[in-house]
């Protein structure tokens, strides 16, 4: 099976990783891929944001399977691009893809289909944004409708900082905080079965102890030692299959991963956010600890064909994910400084890197490493990943010392 895998970061690695293991896949094309990927998958260009270039490609590279990583062509309609040239994709369809393109529509599938959510309004004036700040009172939740990198969400006691946010985004959805841990859970779909992989959780603000703004994600951990038994089960039937079940009654069936984010509330399981695409960095922590074949996982899912594949077998132990960014990311990261200790070694996976004209790897981004590790519990996976952290040379880079620091310790 010749397979495609679009996209440039930390879970396009992850996924290149896992595919070039499965014995089905018999060649992996990343585009446009990076260092990391190029050293078990032939890398070419595209331009991710050109829906008829990456479908041209597929055709062209002859490809069995295409896998889309990021959220922007999935929501830009890339997968439907693909289809039309009768080629498997696994990514939803434009269409399917609004449940992360945008807060609002989310909201209403979640409405319609009866799943558990935060009360919101969406709001495209200041007048609008102030009044529902007032109606649901501090801390204060204010989410840019679109796509914004992961870090469009905004969660402060200060009103004015809240009006700001909302104030620099188009249009807005302000919600009531949600009060719980918070777990990520990834479903793989063909429309109609669907399959959980390992709940995770993941650390958005940038420093330790919850400190300073939202990021992409510092960092995760899988599984969850402290989550019940019931947990998995109670987000498949509260959240996942009636999502899934109302964007097929609505003609737009959900092919991919759909992303759980949650809150777990007094009142169980509440959703935060829905994304369509796995989750960076989650997907590196418990893609480290699946043992079913990933590609023939994904083509069954393409294909409709998700009900004959047999229960997913994983490893024993835990994973932990540690991301190391660059300087003053969140902020306009600081890039072109050279990396050390990061080529070549298992586990240290690429997110914001590239080659410069010497062939040196440096920082190309705001999240440039995800340091990725198993152990038979969470302290030896964390030691494990922190080692691989310490491992790496990059001037000014800054990473979380707490990556499941207090699970770890019971």
């Amino acid at each position: 099976m010749r397979t495609l895998l679009i996209g440039t970061g930390g879970r396009e690695h992850a996924l290149a990783l896992a595919l070039a293991a499965d014995p089905s896949v018999t060649e992996l094309i990343c585009a446009p891929g990076n260092p990391g990927m190029a050293e078990v998958a032939r890398c070419v260009p595209v331009d991710i944001t050109d829906n008829d270039a990456i479908a041209a490609l597929a055709v062209e590279s002859g490809a069995d399977l295409v896998v889309i990583g990021p959220e922007a062509p999935l929501v830009a309609g890339a997968a439907d691009a693909v289809r039309a040239k009768g080629i498997a994709v696994f990514g939803p369809s434009r269409a399917a893809a609004a449940l992360e393109g945008s807060k609002e529509f989310a909201k209403r599938v979640m409405s319609d289909a009866g799943v558990p959510t935060a009360r919101a309004h969406a709001c495209s004036t200041p007048e609008e944004a102030a009044a529902a700040l007032d109606e649901f009172g501090p801390p204060y939740v204010v989410k840019d409708d679109g796509l914004a990198a992961g870090k469009g969400v905004v969660v402060t006691s200060s009103r004015e900082e809240a009006l700001a946010h909302a104030a620099a985004c188009e249009r807005v959805v302000i919600e009531e905080f949600l009060d719980g841990p918070e777990v990520s859970l990834f479903v793989v779909t063909d429309g109609t079965t669907a399959v959980p992989l390992l709940p995770a959780q993941d650390f958005k603000r940038v420093g330790d102890d919850d400190e300073g703004p939202n990021t992409g994600g510092m960092g995760a951990y899988t599984p969850l030692p402290w989550a019940g038994d019931d947990l998995v089960g109670t987000i498949m039937r509260t959240v996942a299959e009636p999502t899934l079940a109302e964007m097929a009654a609505r003609g737009n069936p959900f092919v991919g991963v759909l992303y759980c984010g949650l809150a777990l509330t007094a009142d169980g399981p509440r959703v935060i956010e829905f994304n369509c695409r796995f989750g960076d960095p989650e997907i590196q922590a418990v893609l480290s600890l699946l043992e079913t074949p990933l590609g023939s996982l994904l083509w069954a899912a393409a294909r409709g064909e998700l009900a004959a594949v047999p229960a997913l077998k994983w490893r024993e132990g835990n994973a932990v994910t540690v991301v190391i960014a660059s300087e003053n990311y969140p902020g306009t990261p600081v890039t072109g400084r050279v990396i050390t200790g990061a080529d070549g070694v298992p586990g240290v996976l690429h997110a914001g890197t590239a080659r410069d004209e010497s062939g040196a790897l440096v920082s190309a981004g705001g999240r440039v490493l995800c340091c990725t590790a198993a152990g038979a519990d969470l302290a030896a996976a964390r030691s494990a990943a922190y080692g691989l952290v310490g491992g790496v040379g990059l001037e000014g880079s800054r990473y979380r010392t707490d990556i499941a620091l207090k699970a770890s310790l019971g």
